[in-house]
């Protein structure tokens, strides 16, 4: 984040950060427009509200059910010169437009050898919340990272949520935008000044003895951790990358070389987790550092319950990154 010499915080959810961000650049550019099913009520978490009463249902457009008739015609009016933000409800149910958006939004402007461009942003909810089972539940940002063409964010923070839809709504490429459904409630302090770079991590604590690696909700529990082992005199930094392409491989590298141990951690499953990539790449550039092994810490591969108790054995917690970050200091 870029901070400002006249910066005046206020504090607001989660949802209302990314809300009024969506409305700010609404009203100075008339070719940003939100398309979705349910956001004429506001949208399913309420990140939409009030919005149709300002910009009508021209500019905050009801969709039928059918993610990928909404990703097409998003995505030719992307084209065409406007700037959609693509409400699919839940990370889930875009799965129903996985071809429009890896086959064509993805690939538009390296097929078009530059002449066309999909400046889209595409919002996909995603993560546990409230019992909402193996169909609605799931974290799948390691699957767009893979994809050649396609910007991946997840904020963790009122302020990224700010921040991070400003700056992905102006941006050319498109943007796979996943907010994490269990934090829309969470407050937090928001200055409108601050800016965001895609690729830049944020260093959310400062430590020397072990580097934790997270985004999403899973870093704001890597805070708490960290004030856990802060209890036990063990300083962690967390580093909290907030893009995870690009993401910011020299930040963290540097942290592994200052503290010589890291943990990732991420609520999606372990098999296959964007988690991997980091530590291979760790790996390659600062393993002489190191003092212990790398570790990780995500989601068994299981299919989420809808029962809580069952639910919460897949769950990434405080709990366990504190365990297992003081293990990797003893």
């Amino acid at each position: 984040m870029t901070p400002s010499s006249m910066s005046v915080t206020t504090t607001m959810t989660y949802a209302e950060a990314a809300k009024n961000a969506v409305a700010e650049v609404m009203r100075s550019d008339s070719t940003v427009w939100c398309v979705g099913e349910d956001l004429g009520r506001g949208g399913v978490f309420q990140q939409y509200k009030g919005l149709v009463e300002e910009f009508g249902p021209q500019r905050i457009s009801d969709a039928p059910i059918s993610e990928a008739a909404i990703m097409s015609a998003a995505f030719g009016a992307a084209m065409a010169g406007t700037r959609p933000i693509v409400e699919m409800r839940f990370a889930d149910f875009a799965l129903c437009a996985t071809d429009e958006l890896v086959n064509q939004i993805a690939k538009a402007r390296f097929m078009f050898g530059g002449q066309s461009r999909a400046p889209m942003v595409i919002r996909k909810p995603m993560g546990m919340w409230r019992s909402s089972a193996a169909q609605h539940s799931q974290s799948l940002e390691s699957w767009y990272t893979h994809i050649p063409g396609l910007v991946v964010v997840c904020p963790a923070t009122p302020q990224d949520n700010y921040s991070m839809m400003k700056a992905a709504i102006r941006c050319d490429d498109p943007v796979v935008y996943l907010e994490h459904k269990d934090i829309w409630a969470h407050e937090g302090e928001v200055d409108p000044q601050l800016e965001y770079e895609f690729g830049r991590a944020q260093r959310r604590c400062n430590g020397d003895d072990i580097t934790i690696v997270s985004w999403s909700h899973t870093a704001n529990l890597a805070v708490e951790a960290a004030t856990r082992l802060a209890s036990n005199n063990v300083s962690a930094e967390v580093i909290d990358l907030c893009s995870l392409w690009p993401w910011d491989k020299k930040t963290v590298i540097d942290s592994v070389r200052k503290t010589g141990r890291l943990l990732v951690a991420h609520e999606s499953v372990q098999v296959g987790g964007f988690g991997a990539e980091i530590a291979a790449t760790v790996a390659e550039h600062a393993l002489q550092e190191l003092k212990a092994p790398i570790k990780r810490l995500g989601a068994p591969r299981s299919l989420i319950a809808y029962a809580p108790n069952l639910e919460n054995q897949l769950r990434v917690t405080t709990e366990m990154i504190a365990d297992k970050a003081m293990k990797l200091c003893q």
